[in-house]
């Protein structure tokens, strides 16, 4: 931030909600009075054009109703003003403006006032060009070195230079590989036309060459290509600068030197007139707008630079002089001379707070009052001291995050899923193969208490559930006030979600009296989705490969009461087994025990137990607790499938081998392409024509190989994602039935959820299996280390893509086999002394070739099955 602001001389707000731009303020001696006093001209959006004549009787003074020479509405979008010699005739000022399809010169005259209101201001239309093309800018000057009076060139959106001699219309021409309009300047002294094309190139465009091209109105776009329809417009000279271009301003010392500047994103350039560069600044901030003019040191020039963060800059060259603070973001800087006022800096914002000011300081008048001599009194000192000392004491062992005021939240977002799949689904474009996807609506309310400025709504579910609109962006919200959205959440792509839930996210300000601009708060909620968004009723499977039962210590409930929107009420009590058919095209199957207090899910996909068994362990807990049961608990006492895990992970991390052969392949067969392209570019550019030795051919062949290559790279990435979806719904299966087999507690087992399921998309550069090795590594050597051998083992810093999965799934049956010796999961750091009381007699090492070998632990009250022959047993619940 600077130390030094503005000095403000003069300001105001212009109209209301206004929109303003670059070209919409110009600096000029418009009326023609003679006494070189600058007029300040403004056009808006919104069609007024305004001329004030600043002169404040003190600096910061309001603005006096005189200051306003005119104000009119023109009743079209206001593009650009410029003051030139215009009109033919007469070596006089005149205005002109350009609208979308219009240009219109006009006179700005005054009337002496014979009252104390003052002089009477006018403007008068001397001429106007109605426009075949939308217009983005123009620039003028003494085209083709005409004295007294300047032209007029106007690009338009679709690339054509159209140039008027004053009163008529000259001619029109199209700019060369033209694909969106860029700044457009004029040099006097080269007589040419300078701009940045889309391909972030300086381009320039000799006047005499426009001249004699073929003309734009006259000849279509296919006659225009070829030598034999007439001269080809060519470009002067070429400067890649690597980057598009916000402005371009040209500045002459005399007439035999001119410089070209140009203000890119991150770089600011300084040309000479055959495309050198001069030199250049590399800037470390986002520039808005700029303005170079001459400076006092000879061969010199000074710039204004001003940024997004509401500083403008003076450069002397590449040097910075000095820096300032603005109250606003300009998107236009001039410089202009008022009474007897030079150099008066005249900035615009885009939404109307015009400027005048200027640089220097002001000597602070501010005396520090002399301190009163008195006796310190020690003993209330200290009874002070002794009350402070209590109130952090007490700050510091409460558990509260935020303070006392934060308890009732400024803005509360809440959101209501309806209970009932939308009559007419709102799925659109989406990959499931599924005759029909359901989709169900979400109510989100925001509730304020306070002023909320700027507040934004972000929506945000895992894919591959997607949402309606996930953005929302709200008006200022006002005390006790509230907005509500409504939005369908469906499933998109054609794989089962791991987690049915989303987040509701608000974004807001509240502004204090220190900060007017406001202090960014965040309020969030989170909702849950219904089953039957990814799933509906179907009839029970009897055969399935994969098999889980959980055990209560209550009786079964009928499925009529706790999946009352799955089960036909006809069915009554006696319904005992419930088919879940996802859109997918999986198949689950629920069965409840008749003489047990058991559930058995079953299905042929491991992946697919997760989600049915999650809902049936929500909704019996639901339906206890409705019951004031506070006892109900679920075990699992049967074999955690860890091989039919494996190969979820094998089968991902295949995938990820396979997506670094495509990109190898990838960069091998570009690195061809262009090869063989730079061949045939030399015997292209070669004077004597040579044979091209079946270079055309090679080249299409690599090109065919780079298209399919690329092709089965996007299908690889398509089932990579698919299969990270099931991993994580596998992963998710394995947490819930070690922790309802272990027993664990809400810490522990969200330690264990935050180890195996630490991203929630994974890429080539940090993927699931090196991030869950690390973590389960760190666990096997603190937590439920067997000795303090093993704490000081030290962990690799740096994550990579292993060769393999046999370490993690070594350390992830490891990591089981410890849990079942009575290991805890903990983050504490004397977590070996812990233990030790926990595990009597520490865990046993195991070796890795009884890893390898066996994978029943024996003393373990645990078998994790090895062979899927396990799972597959027919038993009955």
């Amino acid at each position: 931030m600077s130390l030094f602001k503005a000095r403000d001389w003069w300001s105001t707000i212009l109209g209301e909600k206004e929109e303003f731009d670059q070209g919409c303020l110009c600096v000029a001696d418009v009326d023609n009075s003679g006494s070189g006093q600058d007029k300040v001209i403004v056009g808006s959006y919104k069609g007024y054009l305004r001329i004030f004549n600043p002169h404040p009787v003190k600096p910061g003074d309001e603005v006096q109703p005189e200051d306003l020479l005119l104000e009119v509405q023109l009743r079209e979008p206001i593009l650009q003003v410029e003051v030139g010699k215009f009109v033919s005739g007469t070596e006089g000022l005149h205005l002109a403006v350009l609208h979308c399809r219009k240009l219109c010169v006009y006179a700005v005259s005054g009337t002496q006032g014979n009252v104390e209101h003052g002089n009477q201001y006018q403007i008068k239309l001397m001429y106007e060009h109605n426009l075949q093309r939308t217009a983005c800018n123009m620039t003028y000057g003494p085209f083709g070195g005409v004295k007294g009076r300047d032209l007029i060139c106007i690009q338009s959106m679709d690339g054509m230079l159209m140039l008027f001699e004053q009163e008529s219309y000259a001619f029109g021409r199209f700019l060369p590989g033209f694909l969106l309009p860029g700044p457009l300047a004029y040099s006097s002294r080269t007589d040419s036309f300078i701009t940045v094309s889309s391909c972030q190139q300086v381009e320039s465009y000799k006047y005499q060459v426009l001249a004699f091209a073929t003309d734009a109105d006259e000849r279509p776009d296919t006659e225009r290509q070829k030598l034999s329809s007439g001269k080809r417009l060519a470009v002067d000279w070429v400067l890649n600068i690597g980057e598009q271009a916000r402005d371009i301003c040209i500045v002459s010392f005399n007439q035999g030197f001119s410089s070209v500047f140009v203000l890119g994103e991150r770089n600011f350039f300084c040309l000479k007139d055959n495309g050198q560069i001069r030199f250049m600044k590399k800037l470390d901030y986002s520039p808005s707008c700029f303005l170079p003019y001459c400076s006092v040191q000879e061969g010199t020039i000074n710039t204004l630079i001003a940024n997004h963060s509401k500083m403008l800059n003076v450069y002397q060259d590449v040097t910075l002089k000095w820096a300032t603070q603005l109250p606003c973001i300009p998107v236009s800087v001039k410089v202009a001379n008022f009474q007897d006022l030079k150099g008066v800096t005249v900035t615009l914002s885009d939404d109307g707070h015009l400027q005048c000011s200027y640089l220097g300081t002001d000597p602070s008048l501010f005396q520090a009052p002399k301190v009163d001599s008195r006796e310190i009194n020690y003993e209330e000192m200290n009874a002070e001291m002794k009350e402070l000392q209590k109130i952090i004491r007490e700050a510091t062992k409460t558990q509260d995050i935020l303070p006392e005021s934060e308890k009732q939240r400024d803005v509360t977002v809440t959101a209501e899923v309806s209970p009932d799949l939308d009559e007419e689904s709102q799925a659109f474009d989406s990959e499931v193969k599924a005759g029909a996807v359901p989709s169900v609506t979400v109510k989100i309310t925001i509730q304020s208490r306070v002023t909320a400025q700027k507040p934004n709504l972000a929506v945000c579910v895992q894919a591959p559930l997607a949402v309606t609109c996930d953005q929302f962006v709200f008006d200022d919200l006002e005390p006790d006030s509230s907005e509500t959205v409504v939005l369908s959440v469906f499933l998109k792509e054609n794989c089962s979600p791991s987690e049915l839930e989303g987040t509701c996210m608000v974004s807001y300000n509240i502004p204090t009296e220190l900060n007017p601009e406001g202090i960014p708060r965040v309020s969030q909620c989170n909702f849950s989705l219904p089953l039957k968004l990814v799933c509906f009723p179907a009839q029970p499977s009897k055969a399935a490969n994969h098999k889980l039962t959980i055990d209560t210590n209550k009786p079964p409930i009928s499925f009529v009461t706790i999946f009352p929107d799955f089960v036909d009420p006809s069915e009554g009590d006696q319904a005992n087994a419930l088919g879940f058919q996802f859109l997918t095209g999986s198949k689950t199957t629920l069965l409840a025990s008749k003489t047990s207090q058991r559930y058995r899910i079953q299905s042929d996909h491991l992946e697919d137990l997760w989600l049915v068994t999650k809902e049936l362990i929500h909704r019996l807990q639901e339906h206890f607790k409705k019951q004031n049961c506070k006892d109900f608990a679920c075990t699992f006492s049967g074999s955690i499938p860890l091989q039919e895990y494996f190969e979820l992970i094998d089968r991902h991390f295949e995938l990820r081998l396979n997506a670094e052969k495509y990109q190898e392949l990838l960069s091998e067969r570009a690195v061809q392409f262009r090869a063989i392209e730079r061949r045939l570019l030399t015997r292209f550019k070669d004077k004597t024509p040579t044979p091209l030795q079946h270079l055309d051919t090679l080249l299409e062949g690599t090109f065919r190989e780079v298209i399919a290559l690329a092709d089965a790279a996007e299908e690889n990435q398509a089932n990579m994602f698919q299969a990270f979806a099931k991993l994580k719904s596998a992963t998710h299966l394995v947490i819930m039935l070690i922790s309802l087999w272990q027993k664990l507690s809400t810490d522990q087992t969200a330690i264990l959820e935050a180890t195996l399921l630490p991203l929630a998309e994974d890429t080539q550069e940090l993927g699931w299996e090196e991030t869950v090795d690390a973590a389960v590594s760190y666990l096997l050597r603190t937590c439920l280390s067997k000795s303090s051998k093993e704490q000081a083992l030290t962990l690799s810093s740096q994550l990579s893509m292993p060769k393999d999965t046999s370490r993690l799934k070594k350390n992830i049956t490891l990591f089981c086999d410890r849990l079942a010796k009575g290991g805890r999961l903990s983050l504490s750091t004397d977590s070996a002394t812990q233990q030790a009381a926990v595990m009597p007699g520490g865990c046993a090492t195991i070796p890795e070739s009884d890893l390898e070998e066996r994978t029943i632990i024996p003393g373990s009250t645990a078998m994790f099955a090895s062979h899927r022959q396990t799972t597959k047993q027919k038993s009955k619940p």
